[in-house]
């Protein structure tokens, strides 16, 4: 059985990322400018209104009908036509380089070729690839050898740093403290010159 993801703080949302690892992508890759466990609660209103979440299905629907579909209130992002399109360009990469199973992008190769593979998805940088390697290898047990040495703090275990860091409403918060301190610490830094 699966792990019981905690990361959505809704049952529904949670159970899908815990058992369709393209939903957790999904996750990660809407977590941007947008509140955590919202984002995460996004794969969930895709499958809701699309009826599935098979990378060859997204990557194929008429674009602007599933843009129509990701910005309906409430949307599943706050750039939700946006981010359709980042979900249909995703969902090809997975169905055109790894046969539709987003799972190959982690399975049997080094830590660092994971990151490097996360960071050639779009809408995917340095930092969120990380971060998704340290989701996968604190929560569902994908650590490779050298795995924490090749993702960096993200990986630190007791850490509060990111979604990686999220099993439940406590963590959830001490996470959201910690980027608040983090987002403080880097304006009182450039307004002092440091």
């Amino acid at each position: 059985m699966a792990p019981s993801l905690r990361i959505a703080q809704d049952e529904t949302a949670d159970e899908l990322l815990s058992s369709d690892p393209f939903a957790l992508l999904l996750g990660m890759l809407l977590d941007q400018q947008f509140p955590m466990e919202r984002a995460f609660a996004g794969p969930a209103k895709v499958k809701e209104r699309f009826g599935t979440l098979d990378p060859a299905a997204l990557a194929e629907a008429e674009p602007e009908a599933f843009a129509d579909l990701c910005a309906t209130p409430p949307a599943v992002h706050r750039y939700g036509r946006s981010m359709a399109g980042r979900i249909q360009a995703v969902a090809a990469v997975v169905r055109d380089e790894y046969d539709g199973d987003v799972t190959r992008i982690w399975t049997g190769v080094e830590t660092a070729e994971v990151v490097r593979r996360l960071k050639a998805l779009p809408g995917f940088g340095d930092q969120k690839a990380r971060i998704f390697a340290a989701l996968l290898g604190k929560q569902l047990g994908v650590q490779p050898a050298g795995w924490r040495e090749a993702i960096g703090p993200y990986a630190e275990d007791g850490s509060r740093r990111s979604v990686a860091d999220v099993t439940d409403e406590t963590s959830l918060q001490e996470v959201r403290d910690h980027k608040k301190a983090m987002k403080a610490k880097a304006k009182a830094d450039k307004t002092s010159g440091a």
